[in-house]
């Protein structure tokens, strides 16, 4: 596995996606949105932010971009991605709200 050399600048690889994470979180808690779930997992796979929006829940799917050169954060989340995490959502509502269907939205985000 490579490492940085001391003095290299910008997150290696491995941490990239948690740095992702925690910018998007920021700017979205900056917006007014509420934090319900972080990194929520079941058998299905794992949606890496779960917020509400007045009464709409968004399921959050922060990805790393480089650049636009290689695509929007919601190009890079391809149909079986999108499959694992509307399947993680519906457990999501399932077992996490009493509330019967409530407004949802799903995004990718790029922090």
């Amino acid at each position: 596995m490579w490492r940085r050399a001391a003095g290299e600048r910008g997150p290696a690889a491995g941490e990239r996606g948690p740095a992702a994470e925690e910018a998007a979180l920021r700017h979205l808690l900056g917006l007014g949105l509420t934090l319900l779930e972080r990194n929520y997992r079941c058998r299905s796979g794992e949606i890496d932010l779960i917020m509400r929006e007045h009464t709409t829940l968004l399921f959050i799917e922060v990805r790393y971009r480089k650049g636009l050169e290689y695509g929007s954060p919601a190009e890079s989340v391809d149909a079986r991605k999108r499959r694992r995490i509307i399947t993680t959502a519906r457990h999501y509502l399932r077992t996490r709200t009493g509330e019967r269907d409530p407004p949802c939205r799903f995004r990718a985000k790029s922090p």
